[in-house]
């Protein structure tokens, strides 16, 4: 049975027009077993497509798209001649459409989808490098350093593999199965009615057999049903700065991103029966679920010879006999009532970590 692998949500900002629980409810409605949420970099709406997919009954699969870019030296080349007014531009394919970009722009993106706990946990970190790093919007990571911290993902290769005047021919295919092992690679197939995707699909399906990878299907979903085609055109306006009237082929082509039933996609790749028997042999693999992650404070950083407890319980008496002249026996006795409570419920790192927060507010 076919799984769709690929969705985005209305929390990749201005790229998809579709909530969470719409989605859930339209895959419940032609019935999906899973499906998967890969949000554009980040895993903001993971929460919301959890819970809705386990009230209908569905598995929720999460993963996330990461804008990639290529050598930190050719960045800074890339937006140094951003900044010095280079317009000039060039088609490229992005999102599996084709729009007119500056020559300098060079990301790409990579959809991820997380197979266990600790891919969730390089997840998690992947992206929080990204965003500290670069103004809101403009973050990117390198190949190189998703090296050594992919375990756990397992990575979709679609048309970006065909930017051989970034990569080589065949060369970005390659590096991908470098990091990421053989095993956790897939060229990822779509098709949306378009001309020009027929001979990248014949070409991505020659790449994969000459480098042993498995290829899938999926409709890189941006919307629950094609009569929201509207509402992300006009998202896309917003995010491009553009108006309806003017923004030609920045938009999408047609309204084939919608959620497809498994018989519709089945019937779309019939003739490459082994893409859509490969989406649910690896919706099996990925076994990690926001209900067992459950959470745990991060271990706060105390001096030699204490713990989170007793230096807890030293800071408190240094704040009280500042709090109360005199530190009277009720006081004590409350304080210390407090201090039993929070070590039988081991929150003695949480109230650390409060206090560092107040503290650092203050000055």
């Amino acid at each position: 049975m076919y799984i769709e692998l690929h969705t985005s949500s209305a929390f990749s900002f201005l790229r998809a027009a579709s909530l969470p629980e719409p989605l859930i409810d339209r895959a419940a409605l032609l019935g999906y077993p899973a499906v998967a949420l890969l949000d554009r970099d980040g895993l903001y709406g993971a929460p919301r497509f959890h819970k809705a997919a386990k009230a209908a009954g569905l598995r929720p699969i999460i993963g996330a798209e990461l804008t990639m870019a290529r050598h930190d030296a050719e960045e800074r080349e890339t937006r140094t001649s951003r900044r010095s007014g280079d317009r000039r531009s060039l088609d490229r394919v992005t999102d599996g459409l084709t729009s007119r970009q500056p020559l300098a722009a060079s990301r790409w993106h990579l959809p991820l989808l997380i197979s266990s706990q600790e891919g969730y946990r390089n997840l998690c970190r992947l992206i929080t490098r990204m965003k500290l790093r670069a103004p809101k919007g403009e973050g990117a990571l390198t190949l190189e350093e998703l090296d050594g911290h992919v375990s756990g993902l397992v990575a979709l290769a679609g048309r970006s593999l065909l930017q051989s005047e970034r990569h080589g021919v065949g060369g970005l295919l390659d590096r991908l199965v470098g990091v990421f092992g053989r095993a956790n690679v897939y060229v990822e197939l779509q098709r949306h009615l378009q001309r020009d995707e027929t001979y990248d699909n014949e070409m991505l399906v020659s790449l994969a057999e000459a480098f042993r990878v498995p290829i899938l299907a999926t409709n890189g979903v941006r919307f629950a049903a094609a009569a929201e085609r509207p509402l992300h055109d006009v998202l896309t306006c917003i995010r491009e700065h553009t108006t309806l009237a003017q923004a030609g082929r920045r938009l999408l082509a047609n309204a084939e991103r919608y959620l497809k039933s498994p018989a519709q996609m089945a019937r779309l790749f019939e003739d490459l029966p082994q893409a859509v028997h490969a989406t649910q042999d690896l919706a099996d693999r990925l076994e990690f679920s926001m209900t067992d992650l459950g959470y745990r404070f991060p271990a706060y950083p105390v001096p030699p010879g204490e713990t989170e407890a007793s230096f807890l319980r030293k800071i408190a008496d240094i704040g009280a006999r500042e709090r109360y002249r005199p530190y009277h026996d009720k006081a004590r006795a409350q304080i210390e009532r407090e201090l039993n409570l929070i070590e039988k419920l081991d929150l003695a790192g949480y109230f650390l970590i409060v206090w560092d927060i107040v503290n650092f507010c203050r000055q």
